[in-house]
């Protein structure tokens, strides 16, 4: 049975809409989930979760909560995207520092003030011309 989840931001109030429903093998047939009930119990009681999602499914969720515009509060959801992006930042600094190193090649401009500010390469100098 294929589950089916959507998440649709309203346009008229702050709220996001999520519909969940499971595909039958019957051609043209959905079994739709009905909108929670919640009810009274005294606290400290077991109870069941309101709802059960396998990993797939619950990325499905994310992805369409993401969709609408939700992003984690603090900020670990683009944590692997920042630390690829830091990596690459890096990398390029290091590339740049190798090539500015060679001789032949006079560093000018913003960019000695760059190098100064960043500290530049392992064992280079400021006031070295």
């Amino acid at each position: 049975m294929e589950t089916l989840i959507r998440a649709q931001r309203e346009l008229w109030n702050d709220t996001i809409e999520i519909n969940f429903a499971h595909r039958k093998p019957t051609p043209g047939v959905i079994c739709v989930a009905e909108p929670l009930v919640f009810k009274e119990q005294q606290e400290g009681l077991f109870f069941e979760p309101a709802l059960r999602l396998n990993t797939g499914e619950a990325q499905r969720l994310m992805d369409e909560l993401w969709d609408c515009g939700l992003r984690p509060s603090e900020g670990t959801g683009s944590a692997g995207s920042l630390r690829a992006t830091e990596k690459h930042l890096t990398d390029m600094q290091r590339i740049a520092f190798m090539l500015l190193e060679r001789p032949n090649v006079e560093v000018t401009g913003a960019a000695r003030l760059y190098r100064a500010a960043s500290g530049g390469p392992p064992g280079w100098s400021p006031e070295r011309p």
